[in-house]
C-alpha cells in the first residue's frame, strides 16, 4: 500500500526530506508554504494522528506523525480548512513511508558498484539455518544492512527483515537488484534505531565492523543498541579480535552469549557472536 493510496490523493509529496528526519519537530512547519484550502487527517487504529495532508495551489503536502507529536498550529489548521479524516493501521502508513522513501532513494542516488560474491547469500542462509533454524514469520531487524545480503538471506528462510543502514548507495543498489524491499527498507543511522524500531525477537548484523579500538565509540552503541531491540541477536564479523569485543559489548548487556568460528568462508562471517536475553 503506498502513501498515495492511504491518502486517496495522487502526487502528494511529504515534507520531510528523508526518512530519518520524520523526527523532527520543526519540519511540520513545511506544511505551511502557502495558504491550504483543504486537508485531510490520517489517524491510526487508536485515534492518534498519523499524518496530515494540505492542500495549496501547489498540490497537496504531507507531514507524518509516526515518529513526533503533531503541533497545535497543524491541528488548528486542518480544523480552519475543514476535510475528511481518514483512518490506517500504524502498521500499514510505517510501511508506506518506508516504501515512499525508499523509491526516493531509487529515483535520486546512484547505486554503489555491485561487489557481492554470488555465493554469499547461500552461506549465510545456512549459517541461519544451524544458529535458529526455522523462524519462519519471525519479524527480524537487520542493522547495517549495506546492500541487502543478509537480508535477503533472511527473506528466503521466511523471516520477514526489516533492514537499516545510513549509507543511500548502498541501500540502492539493493533495492534496485531486489535484495530489499522498499516497505521495509530504512535509511537511518543505526546509533538512533530505537528512534524508529520497536522491539522484534530476532536480530542481525552480518560483517559488523570493522571494529578497532579507535572506532569502538561507534561500533558499540550500534551493537548494544540492536541488543536492547531484540531478544535473540546473532553478529557476524571478519576477526576474532572484533569477536571479542561484541561478545564483551553482548555480555555487558546481560546476554547469554556464544562465539564460534564459522568455516564457511575464509573472510565473510568469520567468527560469529550469537546473544540471547536470559
Amino acid at each position: 500500500m503506498k502513501v498515495t493510496d492511504i491518502l486517496e490523493v495522487d502526487g502528494c509529496q511529504l515534507v520531510e526530506p528523508s526518512f530519518a528526519e520524520l523526527t523532527i519537530d520543526s519540519c511540520t512547519a513545511l506544511l505551511f508554504r502557502a495558504v491550504p484550502d483543504e486537508g485531510r487527517l490520517l489517524v491510526d487504529e487508536d485515534e492518534e494522528p498519523l499524518a496530515l495532508a494540505l492542500h495549496d495551489d501547489e498540490g497537496w503536502h504531507v507531514a507524518s506523525f509516526l515518529f513526533r507529536d503533531p503541533t497545535l498550529a497543524a491541528i488548528e489548521c486542518f480544523e480552519a480548512v475543514g476535510g475528511e479524516i481518514y483512518q490506517e493501521s500504524r502498521e500499514a502508513w510505517l510501511s508506506a513511508v518506508r516504501e515512499y522513501y525508499s523509491l526516493d532513494i531509487c529515483r535520486n542516488v546512484h547505486p554503489a558498484l555491485e561487489d557481492l560474491r554470488p555465493d554469499r547469500e547461500g552461506k549465510i542462509r545456512d549459517l541461519l539455518d544451524e544458529v535458529w533454524g526455522n523462524r519462519a514469520g519471525t519479524p527480524c531487524l537487520d542493522c547495517c544492512c549495506g546492500s541487502g545480503v543478509g537480508t535477503a538471506a533472511l527473506r528466503a528462510g521466511g523471516v520477514r527483515a526489516l533492514a537499516y543502514d545510513n549509507d543511500p548507495a548502498l541501500l540502492a543498489l539493493g533495492l534496485t537488484r531486489g535484495r530489499l524491499a522498499p516497505s521495509d527498507t530504512m535509511c537511518i543511522d543505526a546509533q538512533e534505531a530505537s528512534c524508529y524500531v520497536t522491539p522484534v525477537p530476532l536480530g542481525a548484523a552480518f560483517m559488523a565492523g570493522e571494529i578497532y579500538s579507535y572506532n569502538t565509540g561507534l561500533w558499540e552503541p550500534i551493537i548494544t543498541g540492536l541488543l536492547a531491540l531484540t531478544d535473540e541477536t546473532l553478529i557476524t564479523v571478519g576477526t576474532e579480535a572484533e569477536a571479542a569485543r561484541v561478545e564483551g559489548w553482548c555480555k555487558e548487556e546481560g546476554r547469554d552469549t556464544e562465539v564460534f568460528e564459522n568455516q564457511r568462508d575464509p573472510i565473510y562471517d568469520r567468527w560469529c557472536c550469537v546473544a540471547r536475553r536470559m
